[in-house]
């Protein structure tokens, strides 16, 4: 079998295209693994916490709106219902409703 030029670039291409896929897959992997890990940990602090009789709930004051965003599945309006409150970046309202939802079990 003769490769011609463009039947090399295809192979090339074709296994690039199988390295990044299997390294990208690694990457979500491991970050799989680590918001597992937080998850835990966080579970086992408020086991903790609520052993003590102490309670800490970062969210207690957080805006009904954006609360009542959170429960009805609308993270974005929720973003945006926080950033209308508090003068933050989009990446630290994200990170703020993102913790709600996780206080309330949403995710």
């Amino acid at each position: 079998m003769h490769l011609t030029p463009e039947l090399l670039v295809i192979i090339l291409f074709a296994l690039s295209v199988l390295v990044l896929t299997r390294l990208f897959e690694y990457r979500l992997n491991t970050i799989a693994r680590q918001v597992a890990t937080v998850s835990r940990i966080e579970a086992k602090l408020d086991l903790l916490l609520a052993q003590a009789g102490l309670k800490y709930d970062p969210y207690k004051d957080a805006p009904t709106s954006v609360i009542e965003a959170v429960k009805r599945g609308k993270k974005i309006e929720a973003i945006k219902r926080y950033r209308e409150v508090n003068p933050v970046s989009l990446k630290d309202a994200k990170e703020y409703v993102e913790g709600v939802q996780r206080r309330l079990g949403v995710i």
